[in-house]
């Protein structure tokens, strides 16, 4: 019997040993289960075509060769990818509607011997409650804001925190992006709906009870959206703002962009587009300081001139923090006793609230 979700913790809490997306590879690409492994039962193409015969011919042939497809393309599955699975396995399989391609595939897995099931409704189940999650008035958790000026460490900070017990969610590292012009990072950026249904899963899995520390951004962190319930409730958390001299911010960011700086024309293109706001005689000095290889020189203009400047103009939207830490390094051990004062001030500001 397929396995009904009515809730995003539902999934995990199954106790499912593999999720298996048998979609089309494009369906995939687009946007999954978070964890789910493609194991397509028909290939692009070969959905195009059967849905083509099936509107323009007959149902009936378009299922009798949608039938052997599936079957040559499980029997590679099965050869493949499944070949060492022990009798034990248990996986759960979903297609875009929990019809015909999820259920195919499962029934082969059952006849082997495989407790398998499907989840009803397919992947459209899932969309739906991640829509539900993510596009509601607010969140049922309690957000906490982790504010600063650029380079104060706070996505540093996040793991930390996390190893203190405190719950987090690390935005950035869900979209794949450091928020910032020279943030991307060298993986790309998901889909907006792969990161919504990632964030989505994220805070599933907290208490709602208990603090959840998130990093200060924008709406938008590189080419995806904060979605509405995450950005109202960040609007309406209390913040807590880390601060530190700008040496100690230009060296930390100096370590922390060593993948951009390392490429230097990947960080020359990112400059000379900064042109239009800081002009070409600034830009000029800063691609000279990058050529120099004077990384931490250059992360302290940009703090100066570029970073804090509109960071402050952004930050006057927003209500005035509720607490300030202050570091004077941002080293490892300098970050490892920052860490200890924000989660103390976390369960303060929460006790209060």
């Amino acid at each position: 019997m397929p396995v009904t979700l009515s809730s995003l913790s539902d999934l995990p809490a199954l106790g499912f040993d593999t999720i298996i997306d048998v979609r089309s590879p494009s369906e995939y690409a687009e946007d999954h289960v978070p964890g789910a492994i493609s194991l397509p039962v028909l290939s692009d193409d070969e959905r195009a075509c059967v849905g083509t015969i099936y509107k323009q011919e007959a149902p009936f042939a378009a299922r009798k060769i949608g039938a052997a497809l599936v079957a040559r393309n499980a029997a590679a599955h099965l050869e493949g990818p499944l070949a060492g699975m022990p009798g034990g396995w248990r996986p759960l399989v979903y297609c875009w509607r929990g019809g015909q391609r999820s259920g195919s595939f499962a029934a082969i897995l059952r006849e082997i011997g495989w407790r398998v099931d499907t989840i009803a409704g397919g992947y459209k189940t899932w969309r739906r409650l991640v829509l539900t999650a993510m596009h509601a008035p607010a969140l049922p958790h309690r957000l906490v804001v982790l504010d600063g000026f650029t380079g104060t460490a706070k996505t540093a900070l996040l793991p930390r925190l996390a190893a203190l017990g405190v719950q987090v969610v690390d935005l950035e590292g869900l979209a794949a992006h450091r928020g910032s012009l020279l943030g991307g990072l060298a993986r790309p950026q998901p889909a907006q709906k792969a990161w919504e249904g990632a964030l989505a899963m994220a805070f599933a899995a907290l208490d709602p009870a208990r603090p959840v520390v998130v990093e200060a951004e924008s709406s938008r962190i590189g080419n995806v959206s904060v979605p509405p319930a995450v950005w109202a409730s960040m609007r309406a958390a209390p913040r807590i703002e880390v601060a530190a001299p700008v040496d100690a911010r230009a060296d930390y960011l100096a370590r922390a962009y060593a993948d951009v700086t390392a490429d230097g024309a990947r960080l020359a293109d990112r400059l000379v587009a900064l042109t239009p706001m800081q002009g070409k005689e600034r830009v000029a000095e800063w691609l000279a300081l990058a050529q120099m290889g004077a990384f931490r020189d250059l992360a302290a203009e940009l703090v100066t001139h570029h970073y804090d400047p509109r960071y402050a103009k952004s930050r006057a939207r927003h209500p005035a923090p509720v607490a300030r830490v202050e570091a004077e390094a941002l080293d490892d051990v300098a970050l490892d006793a920052l860490a200890v004062r924000l989660a103390a001030s976390v369960h303060d500001q929460m006790r209060r609230a």
